[in-house]
């Protein structure tokens, strides 16, 4: 298989994939389910760039295999999580913003954003395959560097997730702002973890030193995924919708604690 055929055949699949999403959605589905199906297609892709056989980008056996399992843990667990969040409860407050906001224009800008999707699932998708591919022989310190920062990854965001999740579901907490555990520490502890893992394929593509120079072109997932949790679809539209529902209570938790990186507010 040559590179263009597997970039061709990843792009058509997560393009269909969110078309799929957004039929779903616009026949009445909630909109968790947009998020969870981006979420198990990153994976499905990230898998299938890993381990297809690619002329000229072979790579050795452990690493590909290595990334590839990193990348289906992360997927099924966040997808896994989100579809059951979906299933129990209603509406992601982020797509009712836009509902509202877009009127009778939805369906048709939904199309085009979660085409959007599709395209930001790509350039992740491509992020995997360079940290698969990457010629120089095993193990080096920068496979275990990104390896141990995939897994802290992964289990940040799921810690982050069951907190906010045991928090939301006793009922002394109804109406206030989970502050606890890793919630005290970052308003959305989940995304930076989330933002995190990107990190740890980039580490595994650059390899020791940077002499593959391809490698450097994996920073483009982090950067991109960071862009999206801080400025785009992530923190401004989840914090819009907090200050609605919570009021002085969460203006009063913006005081204190950063948006995304872990720490007191400055």
């Amino acid at each position: 298989m040559t590179p263009a055929t597997l970039f061709i055949g990843i792009a058509v699949l997560l393009s269909l994939a969110m078309a799929v999403a957004w039929l779903v959605v616009a026949r009445g589905a909630r909109s968790g389910w947009i998020d969870a199906s981006w979420s198990f297609f990153v994976g499905i892709a990230g898998v299938a760039a890993a381990l297809m056989p690619v002329e000229g980008w072979e790579g050795d056996w452990p690493r590909r295999i290595g990334v590839a399992g990193v990348a289906a843990a992360w997927s099924l667990r966040l997808g896994l999580h989100i579809a059951s969040r979906t299933m129990r409860g209603g509406d992601d407050p982020r797509y009712a913003a836009l509902r509202q906001e877009w009127g009778d224009d939805w369906n048709g800008r939904l199309f085009v954003f979660l085409q959007i999707q599709a395209a930001a699932a790509f350039l992740l998708a491509t992020t995997i395959f360079l940290a698969a591919r990457n010629p120089v022989p095993v193990v080096q310190w920068s496979d275990l560097a990104g390896l141990v920062v995939l897994a802290a990854a992964i289990a940040g965001e799921g810690v982050a997730d069951a907190q906010l999740a045991r928090f939301a579901r006793n009922p002394a907490n109804r109406g206030r702002v989970c502050d606890v555990g890793l919630w005290g520490l970052s308003r959305h502890p989940n995304y930076f973890f989330q933002w995190l893992g990107w990190t740890g394929y980039a580490i595994v593509a650059i390899c020791p030193f940077g002499v593959w120079p391809w490698g450097w072109a994996a920073l483009a997932g982090p950067a991109m995924m960071y862009w999206l949790l801080t400025r785009a679809s992530g923190i401004p539209p989840l914090e819009a919708h907090m200050l609605r529902s919570r009021g002085p209570a969460y203006a009063d938790y913006q005081d204190r604690v950063n948006a995304f990186w872990p720490g007191p507010q400055n």
